[in-house]
């Protein structure tokens, strides 16, 4: 018995292990897009169309990614619920990083013309199509594997390679700028670096991902011939309104948080408040690393208080915080950047800790990847996908930042609402033997059966 329970413990932690480093390393390379969007492809990439627009075209570039994550999660969630996990775990990270490594050599504009951008945003897409099928395999390898008691902190191991992709990019970016190529040196060869080190992360993630065992779910699922043949038309003929509420409730975390991960606040801070900007990245590196804190404090305190509970506290955080950091960055000093993206990062990671065990909670067994993969691709296209753009489209109209706070607490109160809906079902047995009790009683609308 204590054999058995010392296997065990000793799995988790690989899995939590190999979660961790292999979603860094994925969202490492989806962020060195966006901080080099802020910084520098406007002019390298999109230089015809000049000044603001080149940057609207920048930031929108963020945004196409996004809308074929959906098409990732679709892919990944009919084969991740029928061949496994892991397995899409690994296909997905080396697609990411063979996108980005690919950005790191491309051509400028100066060189190939509008062939540059248009190779460009091909890659990006791939990067978009990664991500949507990255996320469902990472977190059902963790929850999946998890005590039921200790599944939000097990859910918020993936979540935490966000903010630390975010930090590892932020803190290259800044090194970049700030020791190895300063100035005239980054536009001309120092942006390409950041890029090209994915080559070796990607090596780490894929040796990391490999070592772990698939998930005990779907084992039972493949042991006793439960795959379902068509996992995403069944998701969306009978749980369409939970996709529909999941991708709500990640709109309403995604959006504020693509100011910081989608390049905005580097952007605002550096061209608009006129900061420097590798004083700005260590600000922002610093800022993802209190949001790697509350993320990890959020999925522990959904194991204790509810996973519902923890993203209302969490909303109502970020829907304060939003009407608070764009005064605070306004003063333009570098000390309140980071007083700001430290309240920010509170109710960040109240809604991005309990998110895994959330939606694993919410869907049955043998439509679970997909449902987890669908819900968060649409959310991050409602949410996240062009929220840049948007915060920047209402600074050049209005020329002031009250009306990206408005922006961003109607949907943060989009995504209150949401949640507000979804029944709390934290520790259901979350087993194909259990399919019965999971596919009823998800919302507060429906009836409980019992046993």
């Amino acid at each position: 018995m204590t054999s058995t329970a010392t296997t065990h413990t000793a799995n988790r932690r690989r899995v939590a292990a190999a979660t961790i480093i292999g979603t860094t390393v994925e969202w490492y390379d989806f962020f060195i897009y966006a901080n080099a969007v802020a910084l520098v492809f406007n002019k390298q990439f999109f230089d015809p169309a000049g000044g603001s627009v080149g940057q609207l075209v920048a930031f929108a570039s963020i945004g196409l990614s996004f809308l074929f994550r959906p098409l990732g999660a679709f892919l990944a969630g009919h084969y991740g619920d029928k061949i496994g996990r892991r397995a899409m775990l690994v296909i997905t990270l080396l697609l990411m990083g063979a996108a980005t490594a690919l950005i790191g050599l491309l051509p400028t504009y100066a060189q190939i013309g509008i062939a540059a951008p248009i190779l460009l945003l091909l890659l990006r897409v791939l990067q978009g199509i990664s991500a949507g099928g990255e996320w469902g395999g990472a977190v059902l390898m963790a929850v999946e594997h998890a005590d039921p008691k200790k599944r939000g902190l097990a859910g918020s191991f993936p979540q935490l390679g966000v903010p630390l992709g975010m930090l590892l990019a932020s803190g290259v970016m800044a090194l970049m700028t700030g020791v190895i190529s300063p100035g005239a040196a980054f536009a001309e060869w120092g942006w390409r670096v950041p890029f090209l080190l994915s080559i070796v992360l990607i090596l780490v993630g894929y040796w990391v991902r490999r070592s772990v065992d698939e998930s005990p779910v779907f084992q039972e699922i493949a042991e006793t011939k439960s795959q379902t043949k068509a996992p995403i038309v069944v998701l969306l003929k009978k749980y369409w309104y939970l996709v529909l509420l999941g991708a709500l409730v990640f709109a309403g975390n995604n959006a504020p948080g693509y100011m910081t991960t989608g390049g905005f606040i580097t952007k605002y801070t550096t061209k608009d408040l006129h900061m420097d900007q590798t004083q700005v990245l260590v600000a922002v590196a610093v800022g993802s690393a209190f949001w790697f804190i509350t993320t990890l404090v959020g999925g522990i305190l959904s194991d204790k208080i509810g996973r519902v509970r923890t993203y209302q506290i969490g909303f109502v955080c970020s829907a304060i915080a939003v009407f608070l950091i764009f005064p605070i960055m306004n003063t333009g000093s570098i000390g309140m950047l980071y007083l700001a993206l430290a309240l920010f990062s509170v109710g960040l990671g109240f809604t991005y800790g309990p998110q895994a065990a959330l939606y694993s909670e919410m869907f049955p067994a043998s439509v679970r990847f997909s449902g987890v993969s669908i819900s968060y691709a649409l959310g991050a296209i409602l949410g996240g996908a062009f929220a840049p753009l948007i915060a920047q489209a209402i600074l050049d109209a209005t020329h002031n930042t009250f009306g990206i706070s408005v922006y961003l607490c109607i949907v943060v109160v989009l995504g209150f609402v949401a949640v507000s809906l979804i029944r709390d079902r934290q520790g259901i047995d979350l087993s194909i033997r259990n399919e019965e009790e999971q596919a009823s009683g998800a919302t507060v609308f429906e009836k409980v059966e019992s046993k």
